[in-house]
């Protein structure tokens, strides 16, 4: 088939996607950038920001499961647009309040609302890619965590010094209403996208048969729970979801400590780290959509790639005998950018091998697992750290951590390996 001539809307989609995640990330890093103002404003102490933190990762792991079936019972265009429209509301209602509980309160509705982005964003791909594209749909829009990551702190700091902590909170989260008009006017499953070629709608729909069943029937998620394919996802995301929120709290405190990162200025070393993300990210889909191209099985191209991104990743063992920063910024980075080219994989794989009625719900389900992991690992990352603090060795604590995150991904290689061997279609009745 010539992939020329069908049409290029599917990609108009993926941008949307791609910019809800951007948007996605930037306003759950408003309030770690206004802190310091606002524990002076509120009168703070570290408990206090903790509370409101864990308020947040709870009901985002919470919401994972919440979200992930409601989108697949309402469909992903309501299911996408109340999600970033609630989201929204609540990082402007951050302007609003005026206790510590009231904090807390909008920033548990904000980390249930934002819950929703990656089944419904997951799901959309599903429904608008062949699996030859996916990865690369998937890495694409997932690449938006990185770019917010890199856009929050060169954006909110502008707003903070121009306007005020409030008008931080409205600007950043009035473009999550920018977005919702424009996904409202464009987005529509393919089977009712009148925007839609027919050379494109089959090029969409070329590559169906596979490793899922298109039976049409109801499910519970007691059915997905005990379905391999299920589990797939849920250990892909529960040992190495950890691994990137390390990535995104510990790094600058390590190369403050280690190394002596003055973070009160712009940091190069730190931008290069979460640049390399997006080049992982997008990098990793491309691989295996190339290798399904190259008509390698679906199965064995994302496990491939799994496989090369986990060995990515193990090099970072070694960031203890780095002798200066640009040393453990390469290691990093290689590392950081790996964990997101595995990211746009294992995403991509809950379609291949779940039906798509399904998928939010699988997503949703892994995605709370991932969320459980990130909320426990820190507590070990915190209790090693302080022991070697206190012990005056605190690199020593960091060894350890990068030992971990090492090995971790070639224990859910592992693992996911042994899940997918002789693997059948999935029937839900």
């Amino acid at each position: 088939m010539n992939e020329i001539k069908t049409g290029n809307y599917r990609w108009l989609i993926c941008g949307l996607l791609f910019f809800a995640t951007t948007i996605n990330y930037i306003d759950r890093q408003v309030i770690g950038l206004l802190k310091p103002t606002l524990e002076k404003a509120f009168n703070w102490t570290e408990v206090d920001y903790g509370h409101i933190v864990m308020a947040f990762a709870a009901s985002y792991a919470i919401g994972y499961v919440v979200f992930g079936n409601f989108i697949d019972r309402i469909g992903s265009k309501l299911g996408y647009a109340i999600s970033v429209g609630v989201w929204s509301v609540a990082a402007i209602l951050h302007a609003a309040v005026k206790t510590t509980l009231g904090f807390g309160v909008v920033r548990a509705v904000l980390g249930l609302a934002e819950s929703g982005n990656f089944p419904a964003a997951v799901k959309a791909v599903a429904e608008w890619f062949p699996k030859r594209e996916r990865a690369l749909a998937t890495g694409i829009f997932n690449s938006g965590t990185s770019i917010g990551a890199v856009v929050a702190p060169l954006l909110v700091p502008f707003l903070l010094g121009s306007f005020g902590w409030q008008e931080a909170f409205l600007i950043t989260g009035a473009l999550g209403f920018i977005w919702l008009i424009l996904w409202w006017i464009l987005y529509e499953i393919p089977s009712r996208q009148k925007r839609l070629s027919a050379a494109e709608y089959a090029f969409i729909h070329s590559d169906q048969e596979g490793l899922v069943s298109q039976k049409k029937s109801a499910f519970k998620l007691g059915q997905l729970l005990s379905a391999r394919q299920s589990w797939v996802f849920i250990i892909g995301k529960l040992l190495t979801d950890p691994i990137w929120w390390f990535f995104l709290f510990w790094l600058p405190s390590y190369f403050a400590s280690t190394f002596g990162l003055d973070l009160t200025k712009s940091s190069a070393q730190l931008a290069i780290v979460y640049g390399a993300t997006t080049l992982g990210s997008v990098g990793g889909g491309y691989f295996s959509s190339y290798l399904i191209k190259r008509e390698w099985p679906v199965l064995k191209a994302r496990k491939t790639t799994l496989l090369i991104s986990a060995f990515m990743v193990l090099p970072i063992v070694l960031t203890r005998y780095s002798t200066d920063i640009w040393q453990a910024v390469g290691l990093v980075s290689l590392a950081a950018a790996a964990h997101q080219a595995w990211s746009a994989n294992i995403f991509t794989i809950v379609s291949d091998i779940v039906p798509k009625k399904a998928v939010s719900s699988v997503v949703g389900i892994g995605g709370m697992a991932g969320a459980l992991g990130s909320a426990l690992f820190p507590l070990l990352v915190g209790s090693l750290l302080e022991h070697y603090k206190e012990a005056g060795h605190i690199a020593a604590g960091y060894n350890i951590l990068f030992i971990i995150c090492g090995i971790a991904y070639l224990l859910a290689w592992i693992i996911i390996h042994g899940l997918t061997a002789r693997i059948k279609a999935m029937v839900l009745d």
